[in-house]
């Protein structure tokens, strides 16, 4: 809050409190001229009005609402809140620490995570035997509370962070086998990531599919882990500047060729020809997906030659895909969901995915058109 505004308030409300206090002092200290019959000879249609005193009881709620609004003043940062924090105080992250609604919402964060991390240690991990991992968690805990506090962490301190990240993957594949587990990370799942994903997890254009076997990261539970806690970042760049469209419109037709979609496509021999000369190029499209097109997940990089595409793969969306590229953000969810919710929902989405599907090759026709070297067959491969 500005100092115009802080200034504002305290002394508008100091205002309003001076202002009731005397007149309620005024009417205290008032004495009417009495008549011989006890009124003050106002007569109202007939009514007369008495001098009487106020109730004590209304007098005890209102002189005891004017001492309440001094006292909030001296517990909390009401009066110059720029400058008085107020002697209430709250729990936060282990440290005692000024009231503010800010805080005093973190300090029931906390409370009420208490009780989840609780009944996730003794009944979760107990019923799927996973205990190893609450030693994990403890220490991964300490190291996350550490990189909050620091200005300037120290250099290893991400990497043991992601170290211990990895070592709950074998906890999060047997939290995947157990109903209770999987229950409650469906329920995280509807709440935080069908938004994106949809309710069944199929994805969507720009969306991956969680239920298949097709990932751009990875699918083993490390990569799950690793995707949730710090969200990914992935960017396709445009090429027609560099490129210009003619080349725009060769390396489409290329990887129309040798991709999984290219049935039902009359393809331009003579265009894909010049798309692979440019695909190839060591500054273009094969440092990111690969001599062979298959893509890297590494670096995020999709398999062009399979059938399964993030944005579509018709001629026309790889065209403009290639004209103007993609970016696409997967947010992260450690500091909303917590190091326990976040292996309850990894458990889930890797239970969805399609584990038992071999990466096979499929089987394309090659139109006639186009040789056999220029066509690739596909095979199932990373996609989310």
């Amino acid at each position: 809050m500005t100092f115009f505004w802080s200034t504002w308030i305290t002394v508008l409300s100091f205002m309003c409190w001076l202002g009731i206090l005397g007149v309620l002092l005024m009417v205290l200290k008032y004495k009417p001229e009495i008549d011989e019959d006890g009124t003050t000879g106002h007569n109202y249609d007939g009514i007369q009005e008495y001098d009487k005193p106020l109730p004590k009881w209304w007098l005890v709620i209102f002189f005891g609402s004017i001492v309440w609004a001094v006292a909030y003043w001296v517990f909390f940062p009401a009066m110059f809140p720029a400058h008085w924090d107020g002697i209430a105080t709250v729990e936060v992250d282990g440290e005692t620490v000024p009231w503010t609604s800010h805080n005093e919402l973190f300090s029931d964060l906390e409370s009420n995570n208490k009780v989840f991390t609780d009944n996730f240690e003794k009944n979760i991990l107990v019923k799927a035997d996973a205990t190893n991992a609450a030693q994990t968690l403890a220490t991964l805990n300490e190291l996350q509370a550490t990189m909050r506090r620091s200005e300037a962490p120290p250099a290893d301190l991400q990497t043991k962070i992601d170290e211990k990240i990895a070592e709950l993957a074998p906890a999060v594949e047997k939290l995947s086998e157990n109903p209770n587990a999987l229950k409650v990370g469906s329920r995280l799942f509807l709440q935080n990531c069908s938004v994106c994903h949809g309710s069944n997890a199929k994805g969507a254009p720009g969306y991956p599919n969680l239920t298949d076997n097709d990932w751009l990261y990875g699918g083993e539970a490390t990569n799950i882990l690793t995707t949730l806690h710090n969200g990914r970042v992935g960017g396709m760049p445009a090429w027609r500047d560099q490129i210009g469209e003619g080349g725009v419109r060769a390396v489409a037709e290329y990887v129309l060729s040798i991709s999984g979609n290219q049935e039902g496509y009359d393809l331009d021999k003579t265009m894909v020809s010049q798309g692979e000369v440019i695909f190839h190029e060591p500054t273009n499209c094969v440092l990111c997906h690969g001599e062979d097109a298959k893509g890297m997940t590494s670096t995020g990089s999709p398999n062009l030659t399979d059938n399964i595409w993030l944005y579509g793969g018709d001629r026309e969306t790889i065209r403009e895909t290639l004209r103007y590229g993609r970016a696409g953000v997967m947010p992260e969810w450690e500091t909303k969901l917590g190091n326990e919710r976040i292996m309850l929902l990894a458990a889930y989405v890797y239970s969805l995915s399609d584990k038992t599907a071999p990466a096979t090759t499929t089987k394309v026709s090659i139109p006639a058109n186009v040789t056999a070297a220029q066509a690739v067959a596909p095979t199932a491969d990373s996609a989310n």
